[in-house]
Parts: C-alpha cells; structure tokens; sequence
C-alpha cells in the first residue's frame, strides 16, 4: 500500500481555501512568528499546499516589507494558489475578525470603562506570547542557521538590537548586504541558508520546489502598470471621498492620511512603528491619551490578527474622542475610524505582494537574489530572540528590576513552554489554557 503523505494532494477549491483563510483569522494569536508557525504548521506541515522552500522563498521577500509580515504572507499564497481573488481574501480574512473584535472590545472599554475579563485574559496571555515567540525562535533558528556564519549573522543582529538598539531597517539592509556579498565570495554557505532540508518527511506539495510559476504570477509589465494604477486610483477615491465628505482638517481625513503614511514606515513589525503611532496620535493629533495606547497594546495583544491592529483602536477612540461625526454618533463615528485606520493602514500590503509577487516568482534559484535573503533570515531569527527577551523582560519584571518579580507569569510561561517544546501542543490551546489560568488567578486575587 502506498504512503498517501507520498502522493500529491489534491488541488485545493476557492471555498475549501475561503474556509481555511477565515479560521486563520479567528485563531491567528502569538504575533507575526506564532501566525507564521501556524500557517507553517498548518500549510507546509499536514495540508502540503506549498512546499517549505517556496513558503521560505515568500517569507524572506515578506520580511523586507514594510507591513505585517503575516498577514502579507498569507496574501502571497492565497495568491499564488487562487490568483488576485485569492490573494485579497486571504489577506481580507487575516484581518476583518480582528478588526470586528477589537471595534467590540474597544466599545466596552469606552462605554464601560475597564475590561477585567480582557485584563484577566491578558495577564495569563502574556507569558504564554513570550514562551511562542521564544519557541517560533528555536524552530526558524533550527530550519535557516545551517552553519557558523548564518548564526553569527544572527548573533550580531541580536547583539545590534539588543545592545545597540540599531533599528531594525539597518539590521535587514545590513544583513542583505552581507548576503549579497557572501553569496559572491562563500557561495556555498548562503546558497541553501534557510532551505537546506526543506520538505524532509512533509511529502509532495501542490505548489513543490519544482513546480513551475502559474501563468498569472509571471512578471508582465503591462501586469505591474495595471495593478499600480488600479491601488493608486483605490487609495485617492478612498481619501478623496473623506476629504469631500468632512475635509481635509476632518479627523478622518487625517487619519487616512496619517495610516498611510505609517503603512510605509513598519520594517519590522508593529513594535518599530507603535513610537510613530505613539507620537503622532497621542502628541500630534490627540486623539487618545498615553494611558488609553497601553491600553489598546494590551487589546490588541489579546485578539487574534497582526498586532499592528492597534490602528483600529487608535482609530476607533480617536474618532470617538473627536465626535467625527457628531457628538449624537460616537459609537458610529469609533466604528469609521477603526475601519479608516485600518483600511489605509493595509491597503499598501495588498499592493506589496500583487506587484512584487511576480518578480519574487522570477528569483527562484538566482544566487544574487536568495543569498541576501538568506542573510536577512538569518539575521531575523536574532531580532526575534530580542522580541522574546524583551517580552520576558516586561512580562516578569512589569514594574522594572526594581519592582517584584511575577512569579505566577514565570510558572505559567515555563508551562506553556514545556507544552510547546516537549508536549508539542498547539498554540491554540495553549493560549486559551494560559489564558483561563491568568482569568482565575486574576478574579482570585483580585
């Protein structure tokens, strides 16, 4: 009898995919690297959709973009797989449950004041966060470190962020220099990098490290003037009718102006744009006090959907705040502006990957485009341990060294690490077991 993880799968239908892409984004927690661990697990790992050179091949490209990594992944193989339509629903349901979650919470934080069951939630999620990231580092660290220069790429990036506090486009420019380089001098150690051993014991996949480029991923350049145009024309109606219909002093004029410009300025995450979003709603504009941010970081790490989704609550309360439309309207007014920060906050992913996905597809096997890549890889999985340190640090030193050390935060984080590394249970569960574990202890002690 035949091993059916030997034969390939079956091709994969628009609703078969729908459903799998609108799960993804009601389970998507643990930031960027627990939602790349699950689409990994999920789609190279058990449904063999795409094979893990290609899904690396995408990551890399994903990571040198401004925007949510994730979400810009999950778009790039939506699209390869269902083409354009594919692409927009993939990235649309990576995002549309958190933003209708985070909208309803935002509204009970406004109206009522306090949330003590997200409070409770967090206080367990938060180590749980920490010890995913830790792990999401241990597993792409044991995948792309194949050999001493790629971990001493990762060691000085680490060391870079850590130390240095260098940002982190220098970091990736650095990395993709060395790469480059590398590839040049000592071809054989960047030209495998991340993919060495890619696909062992997964079987065949639909879209394999063979598999030729479908017809409507294949780089035209009357294809990349048309999908220009087209989000050119999307983003100045979508601006321009705010702008007719309020102004542009409007406060949701300027919030589409605002996120548009923060959508270009997030390499490396929600956590190197949060300051520029930071100063600008709360300095600038504001439209919410410092109090009212932490308090929508914490929201938005306890909602699935890239953390980056913080705009929605910026967007929501500050056009609460401000009455945008009416002092008779706020609720409606924080709904417009949750979906306004969000829509301009995203709609550059969308075009990242529909306009560069096609010359991405044309690198496959050119040393001078995957040895930068790989540089870069490399150089990720140390600023991923940084998160992870700094996570821990915040986690079980909230007040400082100086303040007292959380010692039910320590328990629970160990726990949900010994489940993910030596159990190999799910993320999922074990975000909802940290979760009820920090919601008990909370109203216990509280």
């Amino acid at each position: 009898m035949s091993d059916p993880s030997q034969s390939k799968p079956s091709p994969v239908s628009f609703s078969e995919a729908f459903r799998y892409w609108l799960k993804l984004g009601f389970i998507s927690f643990g930031g960027p690297t627990g939602q790349i661990a699950i689409m990994h697990q999920d789609l190279v790992e058990r449904k063999r959709w795409i094979s893990e050179k290609r899904f690396l091949h995408a990551l890399n490209y994903c990571m040198l973009l401004p925007g949510p990594e994730a979400q810009q992944l999950a778009t790039y193989i939506g699209w390869m797989m269902h083409r354009t339509w594919g692409g927009v629903i993939s990235g649309g349901l990576f995002v549309l449950p958190s933003l209708f979650i985070l909208i309803a919470l935002t509204w009970v934080y406004l109206a009522f004041g306090n949330v003590p069951l997200v409070a409770g939630l967090f206080y367990g999620i938060k180590p749980a966060v920490t010890a995913i990231v830790l792990f999401a580092a241990y597993r792409i660290g044991s995948r792309a470190l194949k050999n001493a220069v790629l971990w001493a790429i990762s060691l000085a990036a680490f060391v870079a962020i850590f130390v240095f506090h260098v940002p982190f486009p220098y970091i990736v420019l650095s990395a993709g220099v060395v790469g480059y380089l590398g590839g040049r001098i000592a071809p054989g150690k960047f030209s495998t990098g991340g993919h060495e051993g890619a696909g062992k014991g997964y079987g065949p996949a639909l879209i394999d490290d063979a598999t030729p480029t479908p017809a409507h991923a294949l780089f035209r350049w009357a294809h990349f003037a048309l999908v220009l145009a087209i989000f050119l024309a999307i983003w100045i109606v979508a601006l321009g009718t705010l702008v007719a219909l309020f102004g542009w002093d409007s406060t949701l004029a300027q919030m589409g102006w605002f996120f548009t410009k923060a959508a270009m300025l997030t390499f490396g995450g929600a956590y190197a744009v949060l300051p520029y979003v930071y100063q600008g709603g709360v300095e600038h504009y504001q439209w919410l006090t410092a109090t009212q941010m932490i308090d929508g970081l914490a929201l938005g790490e306890t909602t699935p959907g890239p953390l980056i989704m913080v705009v929605a609550f910026v967007g929501f309360v500050g056009a609460w705040t401000k009455a945008a439309l009416g002092p008779g309207a706020l609720a409606l007014a924080g709904c417009v502006g949750g979906a306004v920060a969000t829509f301009f906050t995203f709609l550059p992913s969308f075009l990242f990957i529909l306009l560069g996905g096609p010359l991405v597809e044309s690198t496959h096997g050119n040393l001078r485009f995957t040895a930068p890549l790989t540089g870069i890889t490399a150089a990720v999985v140390g600023v991923i341990l940084n998160l992870a340190v700094f996570f821990a640090w915040h986690v079980l030193w909230p007040a400082g060294f100086s303040g007292g050390f959380e010692w039910f935060s320590a328990l629970v984080g160990l726990a949900a690490l010994a489940a993910l590394w030596r159990y190999r249970t799910g993320m999922i569960p074990v975000i909802f077991a940290c979760g009820a574990a920090g919601l008990a202890y909370h109203l216990i002690a509280g």
